[in-house]
């Protein structure tokens, strides 16, 4: 005998089939069929990424770490110190106080890395929401089975009261005393 997803939801969700959403049904649908939902997101979304996302990523990665701040840091002391110091004091400095072609440089490199930054971080919004659907679905098919087990024990439970109520009527007609529940 198969269980059909309708008579499912009407059961374990007391829900029509038509008023549920197509998780909840993708869920039902997937527990009939043994198929498990479960699925890690992270490794389904690296695996579907191009060359060029993942360079944004690495790009990303690489901005906003302590690694870049602390070489950029040192970077910016050096050029300022071969400009003050050691060519400034000869008037030879290519790039004098108040560091115009510095400014220059910082300026391209925050135009061509803000945008590389915010494809990356929207990418990681596309594997969050694909998680949280994923979520839900694993939650939902936990209700299900939650669901399912308390149908189950209320069966055995009604089952089990009708074999006492049986016995009792049996221990009546027979005159031996009634069994007592557990």
């Amino acid at each position: 005998m198969s269980i059909q997803p309708e008579d499912l939801a009407k059961r374990l969700l007391r829900s029509e089939w038509e008023r549920l959403s197509h998780h909840e049904r993708a869920v039902i649908t997937k527990v009939l069929e043994r198929i498990r939902p479960q699925r890690d997101i992270h490794e389904e979304y690296q695996d579907q990424r191009t060359f060029g996302e993942r360079l944004a990523d690495k790009v990303a990665a690489l901005g906003g770490s302590w690694a870049f701040i602390s070489i950029f840091f040192l970077f910016l002391i050096g050029w300022t110190i071969l400009n003050v110091v050691i060519l400034g004091r000869w008037g030879r400095a290519f790039d004098p106080y108040p560091f115009i072609f510095l400014n220059l440089i910082l300026s391209m490199v925050a135009a061509i890395q803000a945008p590389i930054i915010m494809m990356s971080q929207n990418r990681q919004s596309v594997v969050d929401r694909m998680a949280a659907a994923n979520d839900y679905e694993v939650n939902l098919r936990a209700e299900l089975g939650v669901r399912a087990l308390i149908d189950r024990l209320d069966e055995l439970q009604r089952a089990h009261q009708q074999q006492l109520e049986l016995l009792g009527r049996i221990a009546v007609n027979t005159g031996s005393a009634p069994p007592s529940p557990p």
